[in-house]
């Protein structure tokens, strides 16, 4: 599996079950959101205008995503946000498909447009290493299931506040790619219960 892969695997509607630890508190923060990812492909026109917005040529990249969420933390105050979208673009390197550079309209941290490199592991799990001017963050996405998705991230921020996130994505809609079996669903239900969610 390579990058623009796992993207078409992710395409649908997701329910994003979200735990924050807050390391230098010692406390963790649970949250919860709604996420729709759709691919693109190579030519889609924001694909090329974010490849143009990174000085990139966009006839190099693979494809990307549109991504978009909607959400809310325990902690949050009455005016905070946890909506927004942003574009990916997949820019494999050109001796291996499966390491190369996202290019992201905003970053995870970081509200700004910002390159990533990203490598497909053994697992075909994908690895996403961002270096902003304040702090820098891992992530690690995976399929435990066609339908149940997992990350973790780790953000290190230079003499502040260190988090680390793990979430549970439940696909709430089929998709062609990924067609949900009625043992799936059953699957889903069970990991719901054993998490007590």
């Amino acid at each position: 599996m390579d990058a623009m892969q796992f993207f078409r695997q992710s395409a649908g509607q997701w329910q994003s079950l979200r735990t924050t630890h807050h390391l230098a508190f010692r406390q963790a923060e649970k949250g919860n959101s709604k996420i729709n990812v759709e691919a693109l492909d190579a030519d889609d026109p924001k694909v090329i205008e974010i490849c143009k917005m990174h000085e990139v040529d966009p006839a190099i990249a693979a494809g990307g995503a549109y991504v978009t969420w909607n959400g809310e933390m325990a902690w949050d105050k009455e005016d905070e946000n946890h909506s927004g979208s942003t574009v990916f673009a997949i820019v494999p390197d050109a001796d291996n498909p499966r390491k190369g550079r996202m290019l992201r309209e905003r970053g995870y941290a970081e509200i700004v447009p910002v390159v990533g490199q990203f490598e497909m592991d053994e697992d075909d799990a994908l690895i996403l290493v961002t270096e902003y001017e304040t702090m820098s963050s891992i992530e690690r996405f995976w399929f435990a299931s066609p339908n149940v998705r997992m990350r973790t991230s780790a953000v290190k921020r230079f003499g502040g506040f260190n988090t680390s996130t793990f979430c549970t994505e439940i696909r709430l809609e089929e998709t062609d790619s990924s067609a949900a079996s009625e043992s799936e669903n059953t699957e889903n239900t069970a990991f719901y219960s054993t998490l007590g969610w």
